[in-house]
């Protein structure tokens, strides 16, 4: 899959040190897979959620989280926020357009 972009990730984990590695870990695993739907995602990552249009990932024993939009058909991973556990339980995120849409 191709991630866009790595840099949101680089700078959640600039300020969230503990995340680097599972954030890292993330993408290297991601980028060498070949999602056709969401099932085929949970086979990589069973505690990976569908929330309407967005796929959420539990990074670092779920101490974050992972929004994502994938486009299937063309093999894209959209980052739409890194956030900690208690930043996505405030649900700022359900603002975003993608989210909605």
């Amino acid at each position: 899959m191709h991630i866009i972009s790595k840099t949101r990730l680089k700078e959640f984990w600039t300020t969230h040190l503990k995340a680097e590695s599972g954030l890292i870990s993330w993408y290297k695993v991601t980028q060498n897979c070949y999602w056709e739907n969401f099932s085929d995602v949970r086979k990589t990552y069973p505690s990976a959620d569908l929330v309407k249009k967005l796929t959420v990932f539990n990074i670092c024993g779920n101490n974050y989280r992972l929004i994502t939009k994938i486009q299937f058909s063309y093999k894209k991973v959209f980052i739409r926020a890194v956030l900690t556990h208690s930043e996505y339980d405030e649900g700022n995120w359900k603002r975003d357009p993608w989210y909605l849409n």
